[in-house]
């Protein structure tokens, strides 16, 4: 596929150093209290930009930090939003080339310099910034964030640029989880949960040549999950652990070797089936959250001689491949996102904590 270079963006009003610039956000003020308010920017420091948000999606850990399940780390009042993609207005050199230019930003920026990402697990980054939870967020029409770990976006091939926000969150965090895995073609990928980020779980694992299983408790999710090319779906209201390692291990024709399951449901359900599927020398990745306690054999790792992990986030290191992954279509977004408004925020968010599972991964546009 052929892609054309898109010119940076320019001229968009940006305040000049030391002039006040007013902008406009969704400020979580306690729990389940949502207000729209003007706020003044902060002036940048030398090593922050400030981005004018195209788009910022909506996932369940701003629902908890909404409901107040989880405490955000910086105190209320405060702007949520950590899925965030838009364009540059202001950095200070040797940062200032950005200006302009479309970027996505990271749900988690590390700071670059500690022992953990020295070592290389940067997500793990004690000293990480995660925009929405330790600063404001992306419901607003700016934030002003790190400027050091920005993706930009050299050409959109068609997308729009909101609609790529995702990619800070839904996208990356499965593309980790399955590096971590060291998913490869041929092996089984069995993703546990159909949601916001087992969607785009089983894509990723298609697109590098994997066989997919895919487990949810709702039908609709299941049959999205066999348009997207899962070969088997197994509905685990109706169908248990024992059966769906049995079907597999005949029908895969895969060594136990090369199972990875992906426990992306974030329930303790879900948790219990991933770890009842554990076999000889398989992988098992937990990417979900519950603070739900899951009734579980640990000595079942030993037994089996098996690997489990755990993966936060996804390290900015990653997501260059993962915007050429979507920009070329082997990641496809559009179909599962909707935008919405920021004024309708207050009402979509009261929705959503009530239970409610949207099929679209909601992104509010400033």
């Amino acid at each position: 596929m052929t892609m054309g270079i898109d010119a940076p963006e320019r001229g968009h009003d940006a305040a000049a150093p030391g002039v006040k610039q007013i902008a406009r956000g969704l400020f979580l003020t306690e729990p389940r209290r949502l207000e729209i308010r003007e706020f003044e920017l902060p002036e940048p420091a030398p090593d922050e930009a400030i981005v004018r948000v195209a788009g910022c999606g909506l996932c369940h850990t701003d629902i908890s930090f909404y409901t107040g399940a989880v405490k955000t780390r910086h105190p209320l009042p405060l702007i949520l939003g950590h899925e965030v993609s838009g364009t540059v207005e202001r950095a200070s050199p040797p940062f200032d080339a950005l200006i302009g230019h479309r970027v996505i930003v990271p749900a988690v920026l590390p700071c670059g310099h500690c022992d953990l990402c020295e070592a290389g697990r940067d997500n793990a980054c004690a000293s990480q910034t995660m925009p929405g939870n330790h600063i404001h967020g992306g419901f607003a029409s700016h934030l002003v964030v790190p400027v050091r770990q920005l993706v930009p976006l050299e050409f959109l091939n068609g997308h729009r640029l909101e609609d790529l926000a995702v990619i800070a969150d839904a996208v990356t965090t499965p593309y980790q989880a399955i590096t971590r895995a060291r998913v490869q073609s041929g092996d089984l990928v069995i993703v546990i949960g159909i949601g916001g980020i087992g969607t785009f779980a089983v894509q990723i694992a298609r697109a590098l040549g994997a066989q997919v299983a895919a487990v949810d408790v709702v039908d609709d999710r299941l049959a999205r999950a066999d348009a997207l090319g899962a070969r088997w779906t197994f509905n685990s209201r109706t169908t248990d652990g024992k059966t769906i390692k049995a079907t597999l291990l005949i029908a895969s024709h895969v060594s136990t070797a090369r199972w990875r399951i992906l426990e992306m449901s974030g329930t303790a359900a879900g948790q219990e089936l991933a770890w009842s599927l554990l076999v000889p020398a398989s992988t098992l990745g937990v990417i979900g959250f519950t603070r739900d306690r899951p009734e579980i054999r640990l000595s079942n790792l030993m037994a089996f001689d098996a690997v489990a992990f755990g993966s936060w986030g996804c390290s900015p290191r990653h997501y260059p491949e993962v915007v050429q992954m979507a920009l070329t279509n082997r990641i496809r977004l559009e179909p599962f996102v909707e935008c919405h408004p920021l004024d309708e925020a207050p009402e979509l968010f009261a929705r959503l904590a009530t239970g409610e599972h949207p099929e679209k991964r909601p992104i509010l546009i400033p």
